[in-house]
Parts: structure tokens; C-alpha cells; sequence
């Protein structure tokens, strides 16, 4: 068994889209990234990738690549899954937390818990995602930027 840990951050900008968890928000602001800027997906993938000593979302996935301009952060999620099992793992159990002063996350969660449980190959029971807010300290509480944590277990198959 292996345990890695995830974190993200991205600027909340105009005329972009919010998608958490793979998961499309309606708001007036979304993430600005190279990708989609799914900070929840990206924690994630990071805690899979740490667990596996492979490094970052940036080593595998760089922002001065053309092939990942805007792609969803859930396609990079199961190009992660299958260096997972191949290298004979499966997820154990993540518990991840977003920060964000605003949208509330809690009517989406369900939803995220779905997709990522799904795209890993997993159990729901398995995808842990809660929200908070940062009651308005620092960028998150300001609503400049939404963050997210990630910590996994990996087991061998």
C-alpha cells in the first residue's frame, strides 16, 4: 500500500468555464489554466501520481504543450488510472477537500464522486470530496482563486 498527496490552485477569471470534479458549474467566473483547470481532478491526479513516484501533473501533462490546451482534466485523469494499473494498483480510497468562498460545491459533489469513481475504476464509496470555505481569508475568501487537496491510497491489485 502507498499513500500520495495532491494539491492545486488556479485564478478565477471571465469567459471561462468552472469545472470541479469534472463537474460544469454555473457561475459567473471559472479557472484559468492551460487545461480545463479542474483543481479538484488535478489534486487528485497528483496524490495518484505521488503514490506512485512519478512525479507531477506537470511533468506528464506540461502547459506548453499544444496537445493539452483546454483538454479535460478527465481525460488526463484516465491517462493517470492507466499508469496506475499497469503498474499493478488500484485506488484504495481518496478524501479530498475544495476550497472556495463561492459557488457552494455541496449540490455537485454527488455528481464529482460519480465521474471521478467511475474514470478510476472505483467504488463511490471509495471518492471522498468535501468543500469549504476559507471564511474570506486570502485569495480563496477574496474569490480570486479556488484550491483543492487530495490525499490517496493505493493498493496493489
Amino acid at each position: 500500500m502507498k499513500i500520495g498527496i495532491g494539491y492545486d490552485v488556479h485564478k478565477l477569471v471571465e469567459n471561462r468555464d468552472l469545472i470541479i470534479g469534472g463537474v460544469k458549474i454555473e457561475h459567473e467566473k471559472g479557472l484559468l489554466g492551460h487545461s480545463d483547470a479542474d483543481v479538484l481532478t488535478h489534486a487528485i491526479m497528483d496524490s495518484i501520481l505521488g503514490a506512485l513516484s512519478m512525479g507531477d501533473i506537470g511533468r506528464h501533462f506540461p502547459d506548453t504543450s499544444d496537445e493539452f490546451k483546454d483538454v479535460s482534466s478527465i481525460k488526463l485523469l484516465e491517462k493517470v488510472y492507466e499508469s496506475m494499473n499497469n503498474k499493478g494498483y488500484k485506488i484504495g480510497n481518496i478524501d479530498s477537500v475544495i476550497v472556495a468562498e463561492r459557488p457552494k460545491m455541496a449540490p455537485f459533489i454527488l455528481d464529482m464522486r460519480t465521474i471521478i469513481a467511475k474514470t478510476l475504476k472505483t467504488s463511490i464509496e471509495n471518492i471522498n470530496i468535501k468543500a469549504t470555505t476559507s471564511e474570506t481569508l486570502g485569495y480563496e475568501g477574496r474569490e480570486e482563486g479556488i484550491s483543492s487537496n487530495a490525499v490517496c491510497l493505493i493498493t496493489k491489485k
